[in-house]
């Protein structure tokens, strides 16, 4: 019963995942109804310990609050997830979008000086907080 439920925790968190990037590639927002259902994913294998995570939103509000620039529906997204993930994984899940990020950043910026173009200055954060948050999931 349990690998029943965790594979079935695995498809709803990543389905879920994926609807988040859309929104937040479309429309620039996350909607809160996908984080309370991400945060609802986790009681399929809840465990009190994973309470934690929600911690791993942590940064994410400190920089929001002094350096702006972030929505609030990133600070959910992430908080969710660490419901989900629990603390280690969440904190692993967070540094490894913004790492993909920063990645992309860099890959954009240089193409776009060799173009000649304007680089534009913000990016939406979810589909790399989501694939993160999805590579994590699977880390063992």
């Amino acid at each position: 019963m349990p690998d029943k439920l965790a594979a079935t925790q695995a498809v709803f968190f990543i389905a879920l995942l994926c609807a988040a990037t859309v929104f937040d590639l479309k429309r620039r927002i996350i909607p809160d109804t996908l984080n309370l259902a991400i945060a609802a994913c986790s009681m399929l294998c809840f465990s009190a310990s994973n309470l934690w995570g929600i911690t791993a939103a942590l940064p994410f509000l400190l920089a929001a609050v002094f350096c702006g620039g972030m929505g609030g529906g990133d600070i959910k997204l992430v908080a969710a997830c660490g419901l989900v993930l629990g603390l280690p994984k969440g904190l692993l899940a967070a540094a490894g979008g913004l790492s993909l990020l920063l990645l992309y950043v860099a890959v954009y910026r240089i193409s776009c000086k060799v173009l000649g173009r304007e680089a534009e200055n913000a990016f939406p954060l979810a589909p790399f907080l989501s694939a993160g948050c999805a590579l994590a999931y699977f880390i063992v």
